[in-house]
């Protein structure tokens, strides 16, 4: 069994049959209960992605009639038996019996906490492992082809910025390797993806330079400084205006030092749960 909610919303899997998902309210529904496998999500939490924060009052019936259908979609796809049955009723909501490791959203965050724990030991052969398998298993945002609710909606947030908290664990591995050259294609596609992220800008500056081509940093700087001049109104932060001096000022062959890791500290501190808040009822 395998869901696939990262990107297009996928049901199934690993021989079996593929649910053929239609019914938005459908996708909704399974898509909330598989982000917290095995536990318990409220009827209410349920009825606040289906609709929203002022339902009618026939939403619990009409809640019950949507697990109906779903339970008959899964038996009907022979997903679920009579003796193997998926969806289950657990006071006070309902809960997907399958497990944990076969949800994608679950994958990706363990990966990406397994890799914080590799790099906190030093350990970066095994961290950047960890965070290749994370990032491979994205393809697009969290249902990304299904119109999602208040609830759904939380959890795409929280899903993006633990990516972007693992390309930064990836970067800075990058970085103590020395792989400055090696890495460029990927730093510039980064950039290109989060065009208003600094620390992604000061990373690419930097390696630019430690490749030895510092025209090409210092362009780099002022793409960055056009964008946030054009966007947000605001110049580039006193650390990357600092980086750029470096470059300007230091010998053609010396190394200005990167930005600091945003937020600091260390890899060691967990890796928020995606389903902690959103799903609390």
């Amino acid at each position: 069994m395998r869901v696939s909610l990262i990107g297009s919303f996928e049901f199934g899997g690993d021989g079996e049959q593929k649910i053929a998902l239609k019914a938005v309210k459908l996708c909704q529904l399974l898509a909330v209960l598989a982000l917290k496998p095995r536990e318990t999500v409220p009827a209410s939490t349920l009825i606040r992605e289906l609709w929203g924060e002022n339902p009618p009052a026939a939403a619990p019936r009409t809640l019950q009639t949507h697990i109906y259908h779903a339970r008959k979609l899964l038996t009907e796809s022979g997903l679920a038996t009579e003796q193997r049955k998926l969806l289950l009723t657990r006071s006070p909501g309902y809960q997907l019996d399958v497990d944990v490791d076969a949800v994608d959203v679950r994958r990706f965050e363990r990966l990406v906490r397994q890799a914080e724990a590799a790099v906190a030991e030093g350990a970066l052969e095994a961290g950047a492992a960890h965070l290749t398998r994370a990032l491979s298993l994205w393809r697009g945002p969290l249902l990304g082809d299904v119109p999602v609710g208040a609830v759904l909606a939380g959890q795409a947030v929280l899903l993006e910025e633990l990516r972007i908290r693992a390309w930064e664990l990836r970067v800075e591995i990058e970085h103590r390797w020395g792989r400055h050259r090696e890495f460029l294609p990927d730093l510039r596609a980064i950039v290109d993806e989060y065009p208003l992220h600094e620390w992604f800008h000061g990373q690419l500056i930097v390696a630019l330079h430690r490749s030895g081509r510092r025209g090409d940093a210092l362009d780099a700087y002022q793409n960055l400084y056009r964008v946030l001049r054009n966007e947000l109104g605001l110049e580039p932060s006193a650390e990357l205006q600092r980086i750029q001096t470096d470059i300007l000022e230091s010998p053609g062959d010396s190394t200005p030092r990167g930005p600091h890791r945003p937020g600091g500290g260390s890899y060691r501190s967990a890796v928020t749960p995606l389903w902690s808040a959103a799903l609390a009822g």
